[in-house]
């Protein structure tokens, strides 16, 4: 039998990994711009539960990045993806739930909140595992390709998502999109199961603050980056509603496709030229996006600024996650990318329903700007950083 790789294909073996993923985040990116729709005018609630039922996610997630980080540094790492990937899957059946269920509205919010939870669970476990895993593929050195790949795979769902979330929604109800997630980590399980599983690097596991600790700034920078993106996810289709512009889930699909352009051609610049250089350029193309977005006059404009902020986010992951795997050993490997992970959950989690009750006051507009804000501070924690190293690191 030929199921699995030998131990000398490790690339071989890693080239499975991004195409899984892309099948399983597909259960991220299908829901994204529809669980706005679906709260806000199925179930009739304002913008600020809006962004809890999307920011609640993100708090599942970053509330168990260090389990996560811990189970793939103990017990292995395709242990903990296939933990991530069937429990994504089993989100669905909540969204069938809160969709077909006879029960009032604060119930059915309830139930979606359940599965919301499930999902950020399974999103943790299934990222953190499979980086881990690619890791220990493809070797340290490379672990910019590693996070480059991975990361493209995850945004390429999102902009396919995004629209084919939109259309399912409105052909077929939120109970289709329900079914969809529970059937679609079952079609990537065939692919990772042919994957050779890796062992865990021995050594002594300090607590997951500790681990933190040394690598605070990137982590910092990675927050930051994440308000424009929870922005994009939460508020896009709402803003083209609200200016009754046409075609509001090509937003998303912008953002995702120049990310993926751009992990396409310029992915391995992270570990050619440094996570630091790559990290200040793609803060500033990430805050001109997301003036763009604030300014935008016609969907045109806000299209623009959706492809810069896509271009500007597609390598602060990579780039500054390189940064922290230069600092830790590799035996903490896991409980490193798992916190520094948690930086961008946490960016999600506040994010949606910070900007929601901003955009309940001041409009939708606004939260493009205060993203763009937080853009430049992360612009400004990654030059603090390349400060804070030795002379002739960064």
């Amino acid at each position: 039998m030929h199921l699995r790789c030998s131990p000398a294909s490790g690339e071989a073996c890693f080239w499975r990994l991004p195409v899984a993923i892309f099948l399983c985040y597909l259960t991220v990116g299908l829901p994204l711009p529809v669980i706005s729709l679906f709260v806000h005018q199925k179930l009739g609630l304002n913008s600020t539960l809006v962004g809890v039922a999307v920011g609640i996610q993100f708090l599942a997630t970053v509330s168990t990045r260090g389990y996560a980080g811990r189970t793939a540094d103990t017990r292995g790492a395709k242990r903990t993806t296939l933990a991530g990937m069937f429990s994504c899957g089993g989100a669905g059946g909540f969204y069938l739930l809160a969709a077909l269920l006879p029960l009032p509205i604060w119930p059915r919010y309830a139930i979606l909140l359940v599965g919301r939870l499930l999902l950020g669970y399974g999103e943790s476990q299934m990222l953190t595992g499979v980086l881990v895993w690619g890791f220990s593929l493809l070797g340290p050195a490379r672990a910019g390709v590693v996070m480059s790949w991975i990361g493209m795979a995850i945004y390429g769902a999102l902009a396919a998502g995004a629209p084919l979330g939109i259309v399912i929604y409105g052909q077929w109800g939120f109970a289709a999109l329900g079914v969809s997630t529970l059937i679609l980590p079952l079609l990537s399980l065939p692919l990772l199961m042919r994957i050779r599983a890796t062992a865990p690097s021995p050594g002594d596991r300090p607590p997951l603050m500790k681990v933190i600790g040394h690598v605070w700034l990137p982590c910092a920078a990675l927050f930051f980056q994440g308000i424009g993106f929870a922005v994009i996810g939460t508020f896009a289709a709402l803003y083209f509603a609200d200016n009754h512009w046409a075609h509001a889930g090509l937003a998303l699909t912008c953002f995702g496709g120049a990310f993926v352009l751009v992990r396409v051609f310029w992915g391995k610049l992270p570990d050619s030229l440094g996570g630091i250089k790559v990290s200040m350029g793609s803060f500033a193309v990430e805050t001109l996006g997301l003036l763009l977005l604030w300014l935008a006059p016609h969907p045109a404009v806000a299209f623009l600024g959706a492809i810069l902020t896509g271009a500007g986010t597609s390598l602060l992951f990579p780039a500054l996650g390189v940064e922290v795997v230069k600092v830790v050993p590799p035996n903490v490997r896991g409980s490193a990318m798992g916190g520094f992970a948690a930086f961008q959950d946490i960016a999600y989690a506040v994010g949606g329903p910070a900007t929601g009750a901003l955009a309940a006051v001041a409009g939708y507009p606004s939260v493009f700007l205060a993203a763009a804000v937080c853009a430049a501070l992360g612009l400004a924690a990654t030059e603090i950083f390349r400060r804070s190293l030795p002379r002739g690191v960064a």
